[in-house]
């Protein structure tokens, strides 16, 4: 058993406590992951606000990247000293859903977000009086060291950042997949993407490299619309200011956008992103709502515009294999992830780097778990 500084979060809507855990080592089939970095995600907020009820104490962070320092028998993917990027949505990688190259609604993971627990009904995090920390997402980047199953990491190269890596393991690969994967977007479309957090910039972006003739980014905060300009966006529209379906079809010749995409997780921006697609056009929501929260939609949409709502989680991805598709990318020129990094926190200062997020002052933050 080995002590590590970590972010607890006791109760909603109280700050994280930066507190000394007792981390377990790894069991057969685990490892043990000292984190380098993690990132700052409005997933997290959503369960600090108590938007999304789980079992507490627990130890947030679903997001980041390190280095693989333990292993427990049987581990064949990954060996002390790798690199590796954690995969917040694990698949047991035998069941239908991950057969048929859905691993994202694989019951493992499900069950790994919402327990809190491993998949041996357990936990590997402990306070000072042994009793019991549960994880996030089966990971818990927001500790020096976390113990998670092997089939919750994917090895990179030693020689990539670990920073971008990090950024690459939820924000990107969640905008990316939904625009690729979720959406199958054609080139030349027309585009509205309502939210521009980090998710947000990355379905822009993603727009961008798919050919998108014209991407119209939505939000309420200016500093976002900035930060959504720089990643392709070429019309922009403040939805405290401005209708955003009636402006939105004002630059559409009042046809509304082939693709709206949603990355807030609010019944108004939903019902807003499927009121600005054209006939025949894809609505997809990627933001996480409330489990009580509901859309209202004119369903005649649906037949007599054909329109198409779906949702996207984990951008409909493979991770084992989009991760390292989407590091080639970069590495090719295609992929911008230097501009995507705003700044960078220690963990003593998480509170501070989730209240910049809540202002719109990063496009995306780090935490660095190792920095004191």
């Amino acid at each position: 058993m080995t002590e590590a500084r970590a972010a607890v979060l006791y109760e909603a809507n109280t700050p994280l406590s930066i507190e000394t855990v007792r981390v377990l080592p790894p069991n057969p089939g685990e490892v043990q992951v000292r984190m380098h970095a993690a990132g700052v995600c409005h997933s997290d907020l959503h369960v600090m606000k108590g938007d999304q009820p789980i079992a507490m104490p627990i130890i947030l962070g679903h997001e980041g990247a390190g280095i693989v320092e333990a292993i427990g028998k049987g581990v064949t993917s990954v060996a002390e000293g790798d690199h590796v990027i954690p995969i917040w949505r694990m698949s047991c990688g035998i069941c239908e859903y991950c057969l048929g190259g859905k691993p994202a609604l694989c019951d493992v993971g499900t069950a790994m977000r919402f327990t809190g627990k491993m998949p041996d009904g357990k936990t590997r995090f402990e306070n000072g009086n042994g009793d019991p920390i549960l994880h996030y997402a089966g990971v818990s980047t927001f500790s020096e060291l976390s113990t998670m199953p092997e089939g919750a990491v994917v090895k990179i190269d030693r020689d990539f950042s670990l920073e971008k890596a990090a950024l690459i393991g939820c924000g990107v690969i969640t905008g990316m997949g939904a625009v690729f994967n979720s959406a199958r977007m054609k080139p030349g479309a027309t585009v509205a993407v309502f939210g521009c957090g980090g998710i947000g910039l990355n379905i822009v972006q993603g727009a961008k490299i798919a050919g998108a003739l014209k991407i119209i980014a939505i939000d309420t905060v200016d500093s976002k619309l900035d930060f959504a300009r720089e990643f392709g966006a070429c019309e922009t529209i403040n939805a405290s200011e401005n209708d955003p379906v009636e402006a939105i079809k004002d630059l559409t010749n009042d046809l509304g956008v082939d693709y709206a995409f949603e990355a807030i997780g609010l019944p108004e921006p939903i019902e807003q992103s499927f009121d600005s697609t054209r006939k025949g056009g894809t609505c997809v929501v990627v933001g996480i709502a409330r489990p009580d929260a509901r859309a209202k939609i004119n369903v005649n949409q649906l037949v007599y515009a054909e329109k198409t709502l779906k949702g996207s989680i984990y951008g409909s991805t493979r991770p084992r294999i989009d991760l390292q598709l989407l590091i080639d990318m970069h590495r090719a020129g295609k992929l911008e992830l230097d501009r995507l990094l705003t700044r960078t926190y220690p963990l003593s200062q998480i509170n501070e780097a989730y209240a910049a997020l809540e202002r719109g002052e990063v496009a995306r933050a780090l935490v660095m778990p190792q920095e004191v």
